[in-house]
């Protein structure tokens, strides 16, 4: 099964299952003559690659970018992208009594109603989190390429549960490289940790906050309405089967707000407009306002769980009871950074190559 975006300038397809023997994306649109750099390519897709530390799915897989076409080394020559990764630590009978039996949470229900026995249910077949890896290769190159325009994005864990990071400062964000867990602050991490640990033991699992910063964005880059910047990274971050909110600068606290407290207050700086504060995130009117992007999305807790849960049987139309066997993490979190890093990275660049158009 493909799913595939199209924006203003690129065409996306997503390709694959968590069990097939490969997972592949593919792009039109990349421009003839950049390069990337694809040791930075699988450095970043290694930040998402499974088992790699023990509050994620024992689950390895060494997530190898295999260029099929599209590019001469690392040279992009124009013509259509593609490039796979390859599955090779599968246990599909992991998941055969969820054929009948839906998981809570997840896309079994609607899957089974809308494709019936023809339905790939290993590992969540396409609607798995295992298909943000091939995603991760265009949003990495995406990401790369926006460097040279000097677009830095980044993201960290803001909240795991209840306990919360230290936020972007909003006006000057640090956007330096963090650790393995990717937090601002070492006692948030060491929290955080605790916390997913904690949930691991009790065959259950948390969800919490990333927050992504992109600087140096252009003034004006973007659109008004249906091709706003905030519709062009929510379409792509509402990709991440996770994903279930999103919120831009100050987001819903506005609603707290007076019209005093919310409006950011121009002025110059030299011969830059700068506003003083930046509840709006960095986006005015769909368009960038050339103060820092800044936004946050809401990851629900892995529905994979070890618990017995209430579920249904298919087959007998009766209420029965689930037990999940697998291997699955406990919090994705740390795993679904670099994934929110690119997703904003793949709309932003979108948004650069239609205003060199203009």
């Amino acid at each position: 099964m493909t799913s595939t975006i199209e924006l203003n300038k690129l065409k996306i397809s997503i390709s694959g299952a968590s069990h097939s023997p490969e997972i592949s994306a593919e792009c039109d649109g990349l421009p003839k003559g950049e390069t990337f750099d694809r040791d930075k390519i699988q450095a970043f897709l290694s930040r998402r690659a499974p088992g790699k530390a023990k509050y994620a799915t024992a689950r390895k897989e060494p997530d190898i970018a295999e260029y099929i076409s599209g590019v001469d080394g690392s040279t992009l020559d124009g013509n259509h992208f593609k490039a796979i990764i390859r599955n090779t630590n599968t246990r599909s009978g992991d998941y055969e009594n969820v054929r009948d039996v839906p998981r809570p949470a997840h896309a079994d229900f609607p899957a089974q109603i809308k494709y019936g026995a023809s339905r790939e249910v290993a590992g969540g077949g396409h609607f798995s989190g295992r298909m943000t890896a091939p995603l991760c290769i265009i949003g990495g190159i995406c990401k790369q390429l926006l460097e040279k325009e000097g677009v830095k994005i980044a993201a960290h864990i803001y909240r795991i549960k209840d306990v919360c990071d230290t936020p972007y400062n909003p006006i000057n964000p640090c956007l330096d490289n963090l650790s393995d867990f990717p937090t601002l602050s070492e006692e948030a991490s060491e929290k955080m940790q605790e916390v997913i640990e904690e949930a691991r033991k009790n065959a259950d699992s948390v969800g919490g906050i990333i927050e992504c910063a992109a600087t140096g964005l252009k003034v004006g880059i973007g659109e008004h309405m249906f091709y706003g910047l905030e519709a062009d990274i929510s379409r792509i971050v509402f990709a991440v089967p996770a994903v279930k909110g999103i919120e831009f600068g100050a987001g819903f606290s506005v609603a707290d707000m007076y019209g005093s407290e919310n409006n950011d207050a121009f002025y110059y700086d030299g011969d830059k407009i700068k506003t003083k504060t930046n509840n709006h995130g960095g986006i005015l009117g769909g368009m960038a306002s050339g103060m820092p992007l800044i936004f946050r999305a809401a990851i629900k807790p892995t529905p994979s769980i070890g618990k017995e849960q209430d579920s249904i049987s298919f087959s007998k139309k009766e209420n029965t009871k689930l037990i999940i066997s697998g291997r699955h993490d406990p919090c994705i979190l740390p795993r679904a950074v670099p994934v929110i890093e690119a997703a904003c990275a793949i709309a932003l660049y979108d948004a650069y190559l239609s205003e060199k158009d203009r």
